[in-house]
């Protein structure tokens, strides 16, 4: 299942958000972006198109984006597999299905901004 929240929001700008998108690209063959949300919560209504664009700018390949959609009592496939709780989560793993990173519902900064952040500090200390 898609999500509509999930289609990039074409107002999005990817050159103020640069260097977030240049972490994404950098390894955009080597993760997979695991997204809960349901088309109905607001909170994925305010995050996910942005989200979307972000992968977009970076062209993460469709095959390395799971677009999970839940009902309004946020259940629905992996749920319980990956303890999602609230919407939306951003589960980020490697090819090995490690987990690298989650985004869960409300940070200080966008998704993209937040994730790239983690990937960094997460990937580049793994290859230093």
């Amino acid at each position: 299942m898609s999500l509509e929240t999930m289609r990039p929001n074409p107002t999005w700008d990817a050159a103020s958000y640069e260097d977030a998108v240049d972490t994404l690209a950098t390894h955009r063959d080597e993760l997979t972006y695991r997204v809960w949300g349901g088309d109905w919560c607001k909170d994925c209504r305010a995050l996910l198109p942005d989200f979307g664009a972000a992968l977009e700018a970076a062209e993460i390949p469709d095959e390395r984006i799971e677009e999970i959609g839940l009902d309004e009592n946020k259940e629905g496939p992996k749920v319980d597999a990956y303890d999602v709780e609230y919407i939306p989560t951003i589960v980020v793993e490697d090819d090995d299905g490690e987990e690298i990173t989650r985004f869960v519902e409300e940070e200080a900064v966008p998704p993209a901004v937040w994730i790239a952040r983690e990937l960094e500090s997460e990937l580049e200390t793994e290859t230093a």
